[in-house]
């Protein structure tokens, strides 16, 4: 005799299965990252990252607009800067290479997608560490927020929607909502990057910035031990506390159970990050054809989303909006 529970009744084909499919993903649940350089007369390929470029400012308005007709929820940009200093100044420039994009976006495309930036000063910092150096040649990070506010500042007057602080100081958020609120931009959000780890999965990004942390150094200092699990709550908790709209895990699919414990434990709304070596790996097998690059990548952040994010940042976005519009 069969049991009278038999869940294979709705599996039995695609119809059923889409009726009772406890996750769905669309493309407004994607975040598109993207980096524009300084400087480009023409699109710049990043090897490690497959399918995607270094923009020039006309290409990355381009690109917007296919995102946008794709129905990709929002983009994030990240600056490629000529120049480097020890303070990052590219970063608070209101002339640096992310500030003058945004307005460009603002101008063109206004409210009909979310123009987010990352706030961060590696991308424009000699040194390539997140933060101002003190004599000790240590991350100081007190003299690093308040570049982090200027920066916040430059992006919020350039058209920034939501800036995305991912420098992992301690009071970081805290200080941009104060620089924001005093200076009149209430309406701008914050989405924290409040549960960041030191992974080894971010190699195909500094290449895409033109990072190198001196000294062959590394960011273990500030960014969270991946062999924690509850501090992730502790951190995510203060960043809501300071002023925070939205928490962010990185990299995404090696802190599932993170995500889920954040899911569990706030009443905000959640991100992750879809990492660029999470999409390297995919990338990579799929062309040696081990692996169905687009259905992996559709089950991973499917199984993101599963976990509890509400929006997923991932260089998969636009291919993965035009695959769930077939």
């Amino acid at each position: 005799m069969f049991p009278v529970d038999r869940p294979r009744r709705l599996r039995r084909s695609g119809a059923l299965r889409r009726l009772v499919a406890e996750t769905s993903l669309a493309p407004d649940d994607l975040i598109a990252p993207l980096f524009v350089g300084e400087g480009l007369s023409e699109p710049h390929p990043i090897a490690s990252l497959p399918g995607h470029v270094q923009h020039t400012r006309a290409s990355l308005r381009a690109e917007v607009g296919a995102l946008i007709e794709r129905g990709v929820g929002g983009v994030i940009l990240f600056g490629v800067p000529v120049n480097k200093d020890e303070v990052g100044s590219g970063a608070y420039d209101p002339a640096g290479i992310v500030q003058v994009a945004l307005r460009e976006l603002a101008e063109e495309f206004g409210d009909t997608t979310v123009l987010m930036a990352d706030l961060c000063l590696d991308e424009y910092t000699s040194h390539g560490h997140c933060g101002v150096l003190d004599a000790r040649g240590v991350v100081d990070n007190d003299a690093t927020l308040e570049l982090y506010a200027r920066a916040a500042l430059a992006q919020a007057e350039a058209g920034a929607a939501l800036v995305a602080p991912s420098g992992m100081m301690d009071g970081q958020v805290g200080a941009i909502r104060t620089a924001l609120d005093e200076a009149g931009f209430l309406d701008v959000a914050i989405m924290a990057y409040s549960v960041k780890y030191a992974s080894a999965l971010y190699g195909p990004f500094r290449e895409a910035v033109n990072v190198e942390i001196a000294g062959g150094g590394d960011r273990r200092g500030y960014q969270m031990d991946y062999r924690n699990r509850r501090e992730a709550l502790r951190e995510a908790r203060l960043d809501v506390e300071e002023g925070a709209d939205i928490i962010m895990v990185k990299p995404a699919m090696t802190y599932l159970d993170v995500l889920s414990d954040l899911a569990a434990g706030l009443d905000v709304p959640l991100a992750a990050y879809h990492v660029s070596g999470e999409y390297a790996m995919i990338k990579a097998a799929a062309e040696r054809g081990w692996i169905d690059g687009p259905a992996v990548a559709l089950e991973q952040i499917t199984a993101v989303r599963r976990a509890g994010a509400d929006v997923v940042l991932t260089y998969f976005a636009r291919e993965l909006a035009e695959e769930l519009a077939r």
